[in-house]
């Protein structure tokens, strides 16, 4: 059976992708592994770039963006990752990262020790040294999303009550467990992914990440910070390139978070609140969504690229 499946999904970084690869094939450690890049319609040259320098590779090349958590999607798929004999653990990794040699032996070996985790992911550094503050992360209730959105945790980043949604509060290096890691790179145990599913494909490119533990830990698996491992993590690379978009999107995600996770049990003050909060901060592109309320959770297509353009359009 297969140690670990790895899917990157890659928008227009081909040389941030290169030294993502070349980092991943000098793992070190006695681990068996496949890696799948998928491309989402890329205008630069990393689909070529990535048949010529990496062979080895499962290369799905996209003729348009399918979002974050599809191609992810497609690319778990790939790797058997849904089999009952498919990969002991899945590994999603962004093309912005760089990993140390003993990162993917290191996790292995820790899944394997703790088998009540699902989920454990590292610690991230930005390229000047600095915590990448997404790595840990707790939504225990919609008052530390809240928190989040309206500056407290900003303010007071040593509190453990307005602090929780980034646990700035917990020294970095301290293992802990959280309710989600982030995206950029988080291993999942196959079991996990077995039992409830793959990512929500609803979502585009913010938030499944935190969809997809919320999940796992509901049905009683650990999720872990584990900064026994360091990653170099660029952030945001693709998502920089459209930055009106990746607004927007980021917006969203928390609209659609909520009303999967949270809504039922908001008392209406606060929903009120969330929801005067999303709409200023997400702007006019995102308020027939707002209106919607959880009826654009029923909507065929939601989060695809050609319906935000246009709202997005109209709105200008």
């Amino acid at each position: 059976m297969l140690d670990l499946a790895i899917v990157i999904v890659n928008y227009n970084v081909s040389a941030l992708l290169r030294r993502c690869l070349q980092s991943v094939f000098a793992s070190v450690g006695d681990i068996s592994f496949d890696v799948c890049v998928v491309d989402n319609a890329s205008p630069d040259d990393s689909v070529q770039m990535v048949c010529d320098e990496f062979p080895q590779v499962l290369l799905i090349a996209n003729s348009a963006n399918v979002g974050y958590p599809a191609a992810n999607n497609q690319g778990l798929r790939a790797l058997r990752a849904e089999d009952e004999d498919g990969p002991r653990y899945v590994l999603l990794l962004n093309p912005d990262t760089e990993l140390p040699p003993d990162a993917l032996a290191t996790f292995v070996a820790y899944m394997d020790e703790h088998p009540s985790v699902g989920i454990v992911g590292p610690r991230l550094v930005l390229p000047d040294g600095s915590l990448d503050l997404a790595c840990r992360r707790g939504f225990d209730s919609m008052n530390a999303l809240f928190y989040r959105m309206i500056g407290l945790s900003r303010l007071f980043p040593r509190s453990p009550r307005f602090a929780r949604y980034n646990m700035t509060y917990l020294d970095e290096h301290e293992l802990a467990e959280v309710d989600s890691v982030v995206g950029a790179f988080m291993m999942v145990r196959g079991d996990a992914l077995r039992e409830v599913g793959l990512l929500d494909d609803r979502f585009w490119m913010y938030g499944e990440d935190l969809d997809w533990a919320k999940r796992i830990k509901d049905r009683g698996w650990k999720v872990i910070y584990n900064p026994a491992v360091t990653v170099l993590h660029v952030k945001r690379a693709s998502s920089r390139q459209n930055r009106a978009r990746s607004e927007l999107e980021f917006y969203r995600a928390m609209l659609i978070f909520y009303y999967k996770h949270y809504r039922q049990s908001t008392p209406f003050w606060l929903h009120a609140l969330v929801l005067l909060g999303i709409a200023l901060k997400g702007g006019r592109a995102l308020w027939p969504d707002v209106l919607a309320g959880p009826k654009l959770l029923e909507r065929p297509g939601f989060g695809k690229q050609a319906d935000v353009a246009a709202r997005a359009a109209a709105a200008s």
